[in-house]
């Protein structure tokens, strides 16, 4: 256990925050630690510091208050010493022990996913952002209800108490619940609106590349450099909730989709997977996934499996991915180790812009590479369908016959479906 003077820390705005973990068999006290200050730089985020920490070690979670009660009289005093307006567990709190700690300890109790609830509730901008994080809201609410049909009392301003839709001090349980109801509604049009889309897309024949990552990976900065685009790029967790669409032309004319999406977190809350599903799937429809690391993170191999486990989570496991490894230019920076443990992997720097012409030729050769050799026989008299495979993909060869040209052409799924009566089987 650690605690800082309070005479050290500014208390004029922010909370006072005591953070508290728990070593179980199957992990360790390294691993909690990483864990710990992960968790330190969200509250931090959210606007909050932290003036203690506290550790112990258990065979499993105590039912009542997750801690023993032992412990629970320390982790008291610690919030006395300190004057701790809030206590914080890396670990999820089952309803139950989060009232319990509060009435032991007189103040407020939450977990690790309270804290990034708050956060996305603070940086959620468009409409479907807002939507998405309050149900996200509701749905982590919803049990800590005092009873059914009582209320759940909120402490004005502080961590896990912020959110769209909730500033009312008592929630009642038929009124949330026809809330949800409302919100997964708008939801689904949102959703079937992206779908028609998408179809568009498709039509058009554009392919569609998603950049995904850990929070505060470099995404942005990397979709900014690629296109020349504005968007909002931050040293901070979470900046990006809504989904940026930016177009990109390649040399051979194909046109590129590049997609930001909501950076991945370990212990990611389900709550927000659930709510954030139309803007997952973005992710999970891609052609190509740019799987963006920051080279610069002493645990650059845990964010990538923790990534790597949201994909799984949202049916994207199976998409193609490219690992780009951000923040060359970041001293100290572990890219040229990491590029040569992960085969076909990338450097780059996406501020200053080194490595993005090998990262676009890069993106173009898989792209292509899922695409094959389609053999077409086409009228001669027919110089529209002619002039047409040449626009849809590439010509590698061609033969001429007395009535008929055979083209040689690589083609992608949609391609392929549109001259399919002229196809010759293989």
């Amino acid at each position: 256990m650690t605690y800082l003077p309070s005479t050290l820390i500014d208390r004029t705005f922010r909370e006072r925050i005591v953070l508290v973990g728990v070593i179980f068999p199957d992990s360790s006290a390294a691993e909690l630690d990483k864990d710990l200050d992960e968790l330190a730089l969200l509250v931090d985020t959210a606007g909050a510091d932290v003036s203690a920490r506290v550790v112990q070690r258990r065979d499993r979670p105590d039912p009542a208050t997750f801690l023993g009660s032992g412990k629970v009289q320390e982790l008291k005093e610690i919030c006395l010493a300190v004057d701790a307006d809030t206590v914080v567990f890396d670990h999820n709190l089952s309803p139950a022990q989060q009232r319990n700690l509060e009435k032991l300890l007189g103040r407020t109790a939450i977990d690790r996913t309270a804290v990034i609830l708050d956060i996305f509730a603070q940086n959620a901008r468009s409409p479907e952002g807002k939507a998405q994080v309050e149900l996200a809201l509701l749905r982590y609410r919803l049990p800590r209800l005092r009873r059914a049909g009582g209320s759940l009392s909120q402490q004005a301003g502080g961590i896990g108490t912020r959110g769209p839709g909730e500033t009312q001090l008592e929630v009642d349980r038929r009124r949330l619940v026809n809330r949800m109801h409302k919100l997964e509604k708008e939801l689904d049009v949102v959703e079937r609106t992206r779908d028609i889309q998408r179809q568009s897309r498709k039509r058009g024949r554009h392919r569609e590349v998603t950049l995904v990552g850990y929070t505060n990976a470099g995404k942005s900065t990397t979709l900014n450099q690629l296109t020349n685009a504005d968007v909002p790029a931050e040293d901070r967790l979470f900046v990006t909730l809504d989904p940026r669409t930016r177009q990109y032309q390649m040399q051979g004319g194909e046109t590129i989709l590049f997609t930001d999406t909501v950076g991945f977190l370990s212990k990611l809350p389900h709550e927000l997977v659930r709510a954030f599903k139309s803007t997952l799937d973005s992710v999970r429809l891609a052609d190509l996934l740019i799987h963006v690391v920051d080279g610069s993170a002493e645990n650059a191999e845990e964010q990538i499996e923790a990534v790597r486990i949201v994909l799984n989570d949202i049916g994207a496991g199976e998409v193609p991915e490219l690992m780009v490894f951000n923040k060359t230019d970041v001293e100290p920076s572990w890219t040229a180790e990491l590029v040569a443990r992960h085969e076909g992997s990338l450097a780059v720097s996406a501020l200053t812009g080194m490595g993005m012409d090998r990262l676009v030729e890069t993106v173009g050769d898989r792209l292509r590479s899922g695409d094959r050799i389609v053999s077409l026989r086409l009228p001669v008299e027919r110089g529209d369908l002619i002039a047409a495979a040449h626009r849809e993909g590439d010509v590698v060869a061609q033969e001429n016959e007395d009535d008929f040209v055979i083209l040689h052409v690589v083609l992608d799924d949609v391609g392929s479906a549109r001259f399919a009566e002229w196809r010759i089987p293989a």
